[in-house]
Parts: structure tokens; sequence; C-alpha cells
């Protein structure tokens, strides 16, 4: 193992997670789901939302293969049901719907009851998602086993979740820039294009499903 063999997979699982993971496009999405909420709140969602993620990402990258693999469950099917839960999400943003964005300052005390979207759908599906678990999975295994290599994949796509998480810290900055009425028009415009997306991941699940059920045949 050589210095060019460790620098050529750092470089490729920085730009593979830079791809999937895209902490740019996760700062309006964040202000669509959040961006009436207090700082001090949305602080917290980031975190926990980041953790979350990296959490979830690590135990994919150690064990997520042989996981689903061990449950029957194949990538195509895990792409799928992220994109069912997208559309969800989509749904209740272009038509404004109740998410537990929308707060008054008697609402603060009922912060309990709140719809938690830390863990969905900031962590998973729109940070960790089908994309990334599967990136993740690949990269580890590119690693051929070898400790170093392991380490450095995971170092690195925890430099990438950092990125994740700094983009939803300064979301906050973005929403008093453009203003109430702009998150709105940001919320609709978003929940199109997420909508978009997830109807991308079922159509590309399905047709992987296809594939499979066509060379098993």
């Amino acid at each position: 193992m050589n210095v060019t063999e460790v620098s050529s997979i750092a470089l490729q699982t920085f730009l593979t997670m830079l791809v999937v993971m895209d902490p740019i496009g996760l700062a309006p999405i964040f202000i669509g789901l959040a961006g009436n909420r207090p700082s001090f709140e949305r602080r917290k969602v980031a975190l926990k939302a980041a953790l979350v993620a990296g959490g979830i990402i690590l135990v994919f990258g150690l064990v997520g293969r042989a996981l689903l693999e061990h449950l029957g469950i194949s990538l195509s099917a895990f792409r799928v049901a992220g994109g069912i839960l997208l559309f969800l999400i989509a749904l209740d943003m272009v038509f404004a719907r109740p998410s537990g964005s929308k707060e008054t300052p008697e609402e603060e005390q009922e912060a309990h009851e709140r719809q938690d979207i830390s863990v969905f759908p900031l962590a998973i599906p729109l940070i960790a998602g089908p994309g990334t678990l599967a990136s993740i999975m690949i990269q580890a295994n590119t690693a051929h086993g070898s400790p170093l290599l392991l380490t450095v994949v995971f170092l690195v796509t925890g430099f990438v979740l950092l990125l994740c998480y700094l983009a939803l810290r300064l979301s906050g900055q973005i929403a008093r820039v453009i203003g109430v009425t702009g998150v709105h028009v940001v919320t609709r415009v978003l929940g199109v294009l997420l909508g978009a997306l997830a109807v991308q991941y079922v159509a590309d699940g399905v047709l992987e499903l296809f594939r499979g059920g066509m060379r098993t045949g």
C-alpha cells in the first residue's frame, strides 16, 4: 500500500459522497422544513440530523451489505422505499400542509409534541439516503479489508458530513436574507423538485428490480 493508493481512495470517496450527500442542496431544503423555527432549535435539529446520519452511514459502511443480504432486501427495494418517504415530504411542502415548521411563541411550550424532522426526513433519506448508503457500502468494499483504507473512507465521509452540518447551520442566515415570502416560495419550488427526485428514486429502484427479475426468470 502506498500514498498514491490512499490518496486515490480518499479523492474517490470525497467526490462520490459530496455528490450523493449534496451539502449545498441541503440548505434550501432545511429552510423549507425548519425555516420558521427558532435559531436554537434549528441548531439542535442540524446537530442531531448530522449525528444520526453519521451513525447510519457508519453502520451501513461496516455491515450494511451483509445486513441487507441477510434480510433478503435488495438495494433496489431500499431505493424505492426511500423514494416513497421523500415523496410524502414533498407533498407536505408543495401544499403547505402542517409539518411542524411553523411556530408561534405559545407553541414553543409544546415543542415535545412537534414533529421531529432531524431523523426523518433530514438524517434519512435526505443525508443518509439510498444513494449515500449504497455509496458508502461500495467505498467500504473498495478498501478490500484494509483497516487503513477503511479508516480513510470513513474520515473523508465524516468530513463531507461536517460540510452538511455547516450547510444546515448557515441556512438560518439564508432564511433571514430571503424573508418569509422567500421561504414560502422556496418551500413550494423545492417540494416540486423533491417530488421529482422521489419519483426518480422509485423509478430507478423499480427498473433495477425488474431487471433483476428478468435475469433470474
